[in-house]
């Protein structure tokens, strides 16, 4: 079985695109009937998260501690207990294309434990004034290639056996993903930091993760976009 964790605080607005997402990629049929479980961690959510998942057929598990490391740690533990040979992990504001999952078995079976994919933004509107600007430094700044050595939360995944070995996530509110590849790394795991498949995240400026995406973006914007435009 093939595990998916999603980690999810008050994501009731944009979640419904995840999901439908991971289904597609779910219905591969590069995966030969292999099955796939969609878990859907709720984090704190007070809002209609449950019932998109549930809408969408999609299992959740309940927690309460509003840091993304634990409520990735509890998902992966939920699916290794169910027996998960592989885990992969994306956001509730990501869309995955339809290979994501096969692509990533591909590089399992060529050797890889861990697969650590690039992220893309299609949609700049959030950032109102400076969004084309800061989509042309991002363009600059982040080449997607292979050996790209980009770590995101968002397009990320690892054998049972390797996340076992390396600990799992850490209790970490942001940097998660980081700390967890870095144990990878320690451990010898072999990782495959491949410019595909990649995923498409959002550019939304109220971040759910402080210091994770959303607030690179924002630090880019304040370095580099904003001197730039009153220059």
């Amino acid at each position: 079985m093939i595990g998916v964790v999603v980690p999810a605080h008050n994501e009731a607005q944009g979640i419904g695109d995840t999901l439908d997402s991971l289904i597609d990629a779910a219905a591969d049929p590069a995966l030969a009937g292999e099955a796939i479980e969609i878990l859907v961690v709720l984090d704190a959510c007070d809002d209609g998260t449950a019932a998109v998942a549930a809408r969408h057929g999609v299992r959740t598990l309940a927690v309460q501690v509003r840091n993304v490391g634990l409520a990735r740690q509890a998902g992966a533990d939920a699916l290794l207990r169910r027996g998960a040979r592989w885990l992969a992990f994306t956001d509730a504001d990501t869309s995955v294309p339809s290979d994501w999952l096969a692509a990533q078995l591909a590089l399992h079976a060529d050797g890889a434990d861990a697969f650590c994919g690039p992220v893309e933004v299609h949609n700049w509107t959030p950032h109102g004034g400076h969004a084309l600007a800061l989509a042309e430094h991002f363009a600059r700044f982040y080449q997607p290639v292979d050996g790209h050595r980009r770590i995101h939360g968002a397009n990320l995944g690892v054998s049972a056996a390797a996340y076992g070995r390396a600990g799992g996530f850490a209790a970490l509110a942001c940097s998660e993903d980081v700390a967890l590849v870095q144990a990878l790394e320690a451990c010898g795991a072999r990782i495959a930091w491949g410019s595909h498949p990649r995923v498409v995240t959002s550019a939304r400026t109220d971040a759910r993760a402080r210091g994770g995406f959303g607030d690179t973006l924002l630090e880019m914007v304040a370095l580099h976009v904003a001197p730039q435009a009153l220059a």
